[in-house]
């Protein structure tokens, strides 16, 4: 429990100073253990591949905003460990967050990235702009490096609208916290190279927010065709991939029965054609 003054009843130290917007950055100093990064592991440590992961992720800009999509599976080792966990999360009112890696720190990561962007916002009276939420994202990853190297890797993609530009942004990083602002379309997570050059085929500057979720569903079909760690759409289960848009109205998820009628079609076409959609030559 935190100290507090009796005589004036507030509470002393950290809690008190005015020095940080950061949550990260407080709870660092008054309780760093908390922090993902801010534990420690035996050196003899390899259990990585022992704990579930997430894969794979998309996100696709269209005009005015961008959407970001998540297969469901996670694997531990060989073995499915989940089959309809969620990667694609709401960061706050104007973006999105997604998570590739140690499942269960990627998600905590998530949480403390929230929570974040909430105190700053209650603390400064205004948002972050995009590229200060993406900065702020890639300290957090940063400090998760001493468990990266023992196999404990969480990648985020982070993706947000830019009020000032009116475009949606991405933004991608490697596990020391390195932070890269991509172009178009991008794709993280071990199906990431078959579901980039899915991507790529399908891209157009042209779609709609409902096209560029249907271009998403098809790369994460062409992922789970040739990573054996990416989950297809589960037609037996119902359990879909995670879609969501953000525009100049916010975070919008789509709905269960959208994104299935989605994968469905995506499905029935590959019947005829396996290999889906082709490109044009010209």
């Amino acid at each position: 429990m935190a100290s507090h003054d009796p005589h004036s009843g507030r509470l002393a130290g950290l809690f008190a100073s005015p020095d940080t917007s950061s949550f990260s950055e407080f709870l660092g100093g008054y309780s760093p253990e908390l922090l993902p990064g801010g534990r420690s592991l035996p050196r003899a440590v390899t259990a990585g591949d022992e704990i579930p992961h997430g894969t794979t992720i998309v996100a696709v800009t269209f005009a005015g905003g961008v959407v970001m999509a998540g297969d469901r599976r996670a694997t531990s080792g060989n073995v499915i460990a989940q089959r309809d966990i969620e990667k694609v999360f709401r960061a706050d009112e104007f973006s999105a967050i997604a998570i590739a890696g140690t499942a269960g720190l990627g998600i905590e990561m998530v949480r403390l990235f929230q929570v974040e962007l909430e105190h700053y916002e209650k603390r400064e009276g205004r948002t972050l702009s995009v590229e200060g939420k993406a900065n702020r994202l890639a300290t957090m990853v940063r400090g998760n490096l001493g468990l990266a190297m023992q196999g404990l890797a969480v990648v985020p993609l982070f993706a947000g609208y830019d009020e000032a530009r009116d475009v949606g942004r991405i933004f991608s990083y490697d596990p020391a916290g390195g932070r890269y602002e991509e172009r178009e379309f991008h794709a993280i997570g071990s199906g990431s190279v078959f579901a980039r050059g899915s991507l790529k085929k399908l891209y157009r500057p042209e779609l709609s927010a409902e096209d560029a979720a249907l271009v998403c569903v098809q790369a994460l079909y062409d992922a789970a065709d040739d990573d054996s760690a990416t989950g297809g759409p589960d037609l037996t289960r119902g359990i879909f991939p995670v879609v969501a848009a953000v525009t100049s109205e916010g975070y919008r998820r789509f709905g269960e029965d959208d994104v299935g009628a989605l994968a469905r079609s995506v499905v029935e076409a590959r019947h005829e054609s396996p290999g889906g959609p082709s490109a044009p030559l010209r």
